[in-house]
């Protein structure tokens, strides 16, 4: 069946760094854009950041722009997030999605529901 892997969460302190990855199993990642969402305990589910097909197009949150950067190697095919200089509140599950991007926008974002989800990375940002 196919989906989508996410590795390279863990614990790190506070100013800390991660680099979390994204690959599939089943399908080939390089015809889809990729979105990297979070969720915290008790609160819901939010992007974090998106790249298009090509990697030309990227989108981030506010809460994590200048800190965390999206990219991709299609000849892997596999896509990162990394995180810098994290903080507590960066802590959650975060999962890949990939699909395509909604036209509705002039920026990077995926259509919604996307085509495939992963089961999710935890990261915790604790001293």
């Amino acid at each position: 069946q196919s989906h989508l892997v996410e590795s390279g969460g863990g614990l790190v302190q506070p100013g800390g760094s991660l680099r979390l990855s994204c690959a599939a199993s089943g399908f080939n990642l390089d015809y889809y854009a990729i979105g990297w969402f979070r969720q915290a305990p008790g609160k819901e589910r939010e992007g974090v950041a998106c790249i298009s097909v090509s990697g030309g197009s990227t989108m981030y949150a506010d809460s994590v722009k200048g800190r965390f950067t999206v990219s991709r190697d299609n000849a892997k095919p596999t896509v990162y997030l990394q995180l810098n200089s994290l903080k507590p509140e960066d802590t959650g599950l975060y999962s890949c999605a990939a699909g395509s991007l909604d036209p509705s926008f002039s920026y990077c974002v995926l259509r919604y529901p996307p085509d495939y989800w992963g089961q999710g990375t935890q990261v915790t940002v604790s001293s």
